[in-house]
């Protein structure tokens, strides 16, 4: 079975970027200063672990509802005016992977509403057989469990699935699940520890697709 799961923010699209634009709004908006820098100490964590992330950083009774709401006036304005902007070579590799056989999936930390549009918007939700997204499990990156639940909405062995990820917590939720990881580096570079177990890393998803037409 050819099994390939895709992270989405960072990885098929340039997301996170505009995600540290919006966490600085929102500080800024709460008078506690530019609040960006918390982008890489949640890479691929869903909302509850980001949340807390928040209490860690700003004390217990920092306003996490109004942090959301900020952001998330951010990001409608910023996609009002903005397509999401997909990474080199996304469209190339969902192709040869569709064309040769495989399935593919998300697991994505953020929530399924927000997956959904962003892959409607890029038009590449066809190409994909299940969309598991943050708030469809109870733990986050990068403990397993969302892409343990990828691969059996796909029916498969985790050990017969690839992951794609450009995130450490990403990456160590797919190597606990059992799968194999590919990484493309997006803001984080990899470390020691998951370089001891990553396929790359590649500079694009162009080139991963180019690795595989030449037989891994």
């Amino acid at each position: 079975m050819k099994v390939f799961i895709f992270d989405m923010d960072g990885l098929m699209f340039d997301t996170e970027r505009v995600f540290i634009d919006a966490w600085d709004y929102a500080g800024e908006q709460m008078g506690l200063g530019k609040a960006g820098y918390m982008v890489m100490r949640t890479l691929g964590m869903n909302t509850e672990s980001c949340n807390q992330a928040w209490r860690d950083e700003f004390g217990p009774d920092v306003d996490i509802p109004a942090m959301w709401a900020h952001s998330r006036d951010f990001l409608e304005d910023y996609y009002s005016r903005n397509r999401v902007a997909v990474k080199p070579g996304l469209y190339e590799l969902l192709a040869y992977l569709k064309e040769n056989g495989y399935r593919l999936a998300v697991a994505s930390s953020t929530k399924r509403v927000k997956v959904e549009k962003h892959l409607a918007d890029a038009e590449v939700r066809h190409y994909f057989d299940a969309v598991i997204a943050g708030d469809m499990v109870e733990r986050s990156k990068p403990e397993p469990d969302i892409y343990l639940k990828a691969a059996a909405a796909l029916g498969v062995d985790p050990a017969d699935c690839t992951a794609l990820e450009d995130s450490r917590n990403g990456l160590l939720s797919a190597h606990a699940a059992g799968m194999r990881a590919i990484m493309v580096p997006d803001l984080w570079q990899p470390d020691e520890t998951v370089r001891a177990f990553i396929i790359g890393p590649f500079e694009s998803l162009l080139a991963v697709r180019d690795w595989l037409a030449a037989g891994e």
